[in-house]
């Protein structure tokens, strides 16, 4: 079935929809108001990251060029209807900044002062302050005939300063960048506000006191600006001998890469600012003005400084995982189990390094393979790896050095994970791996048994403690046979089986897979007993997988899809059958789930992957069956919460739109799924028998 445009919203316009939704939450006056700061700089930095990687790539594309994705617009066209949609967006968002959250903050005796409210005590105290821990951290930058205009960092705050010279009276502007290494929030004990705790914002005391750094020269005007990078690293694998020294290449390169937006705060200097905009080569379309302080993705130190219950969510303690048994080793509990599910964060990730940290130290380890995409800076993953390597154990370990934005760091990991001994593999030509998936080899009784973990998220402490993933632990015989000849794909040049036991793994059959379930659900169907389908997902693009979709609902197949970011399948048209929901709550919806009715026998699958064409054609990804029954009704009861959330749930209309979430109203608030689930799995935190 081949769907006009009509049913296909643009993959980039449904992203900012999502981040629309993220600013709902700093709006939303029943969330604390320093959870709603967190949403502002949680907006601010994805919005970063847009501009870096999606703005980016759509400028390499030849201005004209037709069907840019399935909506069928011009890279022109989605480049103009991005600018209105974001200029709108971060509107909304200075507005509920400055006229909602500030306000409220203030109310709760947190306040950010203007220096202008400082008494001249204060500021002497700050004048002390900046130049015993800021002013050495500082550095002019000329720019004249013998001072080339510097390379302006992407994503730092900068001051352009204009002013003028002592002798000859010469007008000459200079540069100073806000140190990202010193704190931004500064505290001040101010007499205005006894009982509460001030801050001055770092670059306000730095404009107040820049004359120290240009001595006996006038200060002109001072001009706050910060620029974003095309930061899109694509790597054409081709020729290339050593994929390491390649990327590390690529990253030096970064900081010279095209500016495509500046960020100025409203009401500068017009001559001033095209100045600027001359020297960093953009025009006035890359331009967009705040009112307000620039990069509010680093309220996020504001929001760890204020972290007080009062005006904050309660938290919710990670739960054990059930069937694990605290007082014997991770192995033991497996092979009593079969499976062990593990739910991100509600439950603890613990588990998966103490398996580890074990296996480094057990003598009937033999071998540890392992697949890592992001891992955290300090990463307990990589310690337990490389103790495991440093006691003899054959380690294998796959690390994408192609992970957007953790290249860097992922090159330090490998090299200390080498450094240790163990094989650092970096990845297949032409593939990005993104599987999750650790195999451990133990000989028990003179028999060689394999234990295997996989997982929906990365192996992150970090991201383990805020995403909602799914992992299992189990020693299924077929899932480790499958994994193990993967292994031997990603590492060597084995070919990938012709059919494998139980998961199918992207490039090679998981579109495949996905259709023929969908398949099977039309086929399956009638009216009596009609074909569901529930699929969670974080992003759904695949203009082939959407057409089946749709051919599965006008079949009378129930489609319930839960995708908590891009969703290019529009709903509603000519069907009631397909329903559209999006959860954006405390934690990062990162689970992929999906469920097919199967005439009755439900099957339940896991999986690394969305729904996109990357993720389908472009990297090594697993989809795994879960067959436990228990496990089965968790993920069911999880799935079913998800649907019936009216409080964090937002659904899709049939023009592309997404209900907001009510301002009020008891109801909705009980019926917030992420609570519900961590209830659920408190209620049920026992070992099973």
């Amino acid at each position: 079935m081949k769907l006009s445009k009509e049913y296909f919203i643009s993959r980039d316009l449904s992203w900012l929809d999502f981040n629309s939704r993220v600013l709902e939450e700093a709006t939303d006056k029943i969330n604390p108001v320093l959870e709603r700061l967190k949403f502002i700089a949680i907006f601010a930095n994805n919005l970063d990251e847009f501009f870096m990687v999606r703005v980016a790539g759509l400028k390499h594309v030849k201005s004209g060029d037709t069907s840019v994705g399935s909506a069928q617009l011009t890279a022109d066209e989605h480049l103009s209807e991005i600018r209105r949609k974001v200029s709108e967006l971060v509107n909304r968002q200075y507005a509920c900044l400055n006229d909602e959250i500030l306000p409220d903050l203030k109310k709760a005796n947190t306040v950010i002062l203007k220096w202008a409210e400082l008494s001249d005590a204060e500021k002497l105290e700050l004048g002390k302050y900046f130049q015993n821990q800021i002013f050495p951290a500082l550095t002019p930058i000329a720019v004249d005939s013998s001072h080339p205009f510097p390379i302006i960092n992407s994503g730092a705050i900068e001051l352009a300063v204009k002013l003028k010279q002592p002798a000859s009276n010469k007008i000459v502007q200079s540069f100073v960048e806000v140190p990202g290494v010193l704190p931004r929030f500064i505290p001040v004990s101010s007499a205005l506000y006894k009982d509460a705790k001030a801050y001055v914002l770092l670059e306000d005391l730095i404009i107040a006191n820049i004359g120290l750094l240009y001595a006996k020269c006038e200060i002109l005007e001072v001009m706050q600006f910060r620029i974003t990078r095309d930061m899109d690293l694509t790597v054409d694998e081709d020729g290339i001998s050593d994929l390491l020294v390649h990327i590390q290449e690529k990253l030096l390169h970064r900081k010279k890469r095209n500016v495509i937006r500046v960020e100025l705060i409203c009401g500068g200097n017009c001559v001033f600012e095209e100045w600027l905009l001359k020297k960093l080569k953009v025009d006035e379309m890359e331009k967009y003005y705040v009112p307000g302080p620039l990069h509010l993705a680093n309220f996020f130190e504001l929001v760890s400084k204020e972290s007080r219950p009062e005006i904050t969510e309660e938290p919710w303690p990670p739960l054990p995982v059930n069937g694990i048994d605290e007082n014997k080793p991770v192995f033991d509990s497996i092979k009593k189990e079969g499976l062990i599910p593990v739910f991100l964060p509600f439950q603890k990730f613990d588990t998966v390094i103490r398996l580890l940290e074990e296996a480094a130290e057990d003598p009937s380890v033999l071998a540890i393979k392992q697949t890592l995409y992001r891992v955290s800076g300090d990463s307990p993953i990589v310690k337990a790896l490389q103790k495991a390597a440093e006691n003899g154990k054959q380690v294998t370990v796959i690390v994408e050095l192609k992970a957007r934005f953790d290249e860097n760091n992922n090159i330090l990991r490998a090299r200390k994970l080498e450094e240790s001994g163990a094989h650092v593999i970096y990845g297949i030509s032409g593939l990005k791996i993104h599987c999750k998936s650790l195999l451990i080899i133990r000989k028990e009784e003179g028999v060689i048994r394999r234990y295997l973990h996989l997982s929906t998220g990365n192996y992150n402490e970090k991201t383990a403690r805020v995403y909602t993933d799914i992992g299992i632990f189990t020693s299924d015989p077929e899932l480790c046979s499958d994994v193990s000849a993967l292994f031997n794909v990603m590492t060597g040049y084995a070919a990938a089986p012709e059919r494998w036991n139980k998961i199918a793994v992207a490039p090679y059959d998981l579109k495949e897979k996905f259709i023929s379930l969908i398949d099977r659900e039309i086929r399956l169907s009638d009216k009596h007993n009609p074909g569901h389908i529930i699929a969670k997902m974080n992003s759904l693009v695949d203009q082939d997988v959407i057409e089946r979709l749709y051919e599965a609902a006008y079949a009378g197949v129930k489609v319930d899809l839960i995708v908590r970011g891009i969703c290019c399948l529009k709903p509603g048209i000519k069907t009631d059958n397909i329903n559209v929901t999006s959860i954006v709550d405390r934690f990062l919806e990162h689970s992929r789930i999906y469920y097919f009715g199967n005439g009755g026998t439900p099957e339940y699958y896991l999986s690394s992957a969305d729904m996109m064409p990357r993720n389908l054609y472009k990297r090594i990804e697993i989809l795994f069956p879960v067959q436990d029954v228990t496990t089965c009704r968790m993920l069911k009861k999880i799935l079913d919460l998800e649907l019936s959330d009216l409080r964090k749930g937002r659904r899709m209309d049939v023009n592309g739109d997404y209900s907001a979430t009510a301002q009020s109203g008891d109801k909705n608030i009980a019926s917030r799924s992420q609570k519900r689930i961590y209830d659920f799995l408190r209620e049920n935190s026992t070992p099973r028998k």
